[in-house]
C-alpha cells in the first residue's frame, strides 16, 4: 500500500488556510491528511512528529517574519518540499526562496488551479516557482546563495543563534557538545565570509528577511 500524502499548512489567515485545503483537496490529498498551524512554533511541532510529505509555508506570521521560518524548518529537514505562499510577489522573493531550499513559490493571488497545480508538481519532486524568476544578484539574493551552503546541523545552529542563544543553550538545543557547537560556527564564518557572530547574523538575516 502506498503511503499517505500529509501536508502541513502553516498560515496564520483561516480564510486563506481554508482555501488551500480545497486546494490540496483538488490535488487528492484526503482531508484528514491534511495539517494546519497558524505559527512557526506550532508547525515546528508538527514537523517533528508527523511524516509529512510537503509543506505549504506563509512568509509573514506572528513568530515569524520573511524567510526566518522556512531556514528554521529547512534546518530541522532537508527531504520534505516546502512551498512559500505569500502576497510579496517579487523576483527577489521568489530568487531567496529558491536559494534557501524551498521546491516552490506560490503568490497568494493565484488562482486556484494554478495553486493546485504547484501543488501537484511539488509532489511529484518537481520545482513550482512563477515564471518570473531572474539571474540577477542583488545583496539580498548573494546572501542567500551563502546561507544555502549551510548544511541541516549549521542552518539550525544559525536559527539558534538569531534567537540570542549562547553556545551552551545552542548545544543543550542541539543535544550536542559546546566543541561541536564551536566547530560549527568556524565552519558557518568560512562560509559566510564572517569574522565573528555579528558578521553571520548579519548575513543570515539578510538571507531570511524581506525588505520592504
Amino acid at each position: 500500500m502506498a503511503e499517505a500524502i500529509r501536508v502541513l499548512i502553516i498560515d496564520d489567515h483561516p480564510l486563506f488556510r481554508a482555501a488551500l485545503e480545497v486546494a490540496l483537496i483538488k490535488a487528492e490529498i484526503e482531508p484528514g491528511n491534511i495539517h494546519a498551524a497558524s505559527d512557526i512554533a506550532t508547525g515546528i511541532k508538527i514537523v517533528e512528529n508527523t511524516a509529512l510529505s510537503l509543506i505549504l509555508l506563509d512568509l509573514n506570521l506572528s513568530d515569524s517574519q520573511g524567510f526566518e521560518g522556512l531556514s528554521k524548518i529547512r534546518g530541522m529537514s532537508q527531504t520534505v518540499p516546502i512551498i512559500i505562499i505569500s502576497a510579496t510577489e517579487s523576483k527577489q522573493a521568489y530568487c531567496t526562496a529558491k536559494s534557501l531550499g524551498a521546491s516552490g513559490y506560490i503568490p497568494k493571488s493565484s488562482p486556484l488551479d494554478t495553486i493546485t497545480k504547484s501543488i501537484k508538481s511539488a509532489l511529484l519532486g518537481e520545482d513550482a516557482f512563477p515564471e518570473m524568476l531572474t539571474d540577477a544578484k542583488d545583496s539580498e539574493t548573494l546572501a542567500a546563495d551563502k546561507l544555502s551552503s549551510l548544511t541541516p546541523a549549521q542552518h539550525r545552529v544559525m536559527s539558534c543563534l538569531s534567537d540570542g542563544l549562547l553556545n551552551k543553550q545552542i548545544a543543550y538545543e542541539m543535544g550536542i557538545s559546546e566543541a561541536t557547537v564551536k566547530a560549527h560556527m568556524t565552519a558557518i564564518f568560512r562560509k559566510l565570509g564572517a569574522n565573528n557572530r555579528t558578521q553571520a547574523l548579519l548575513v543570515f538575516r539578510d538571507a531570511t528577511r524581506l525588505h520592504a
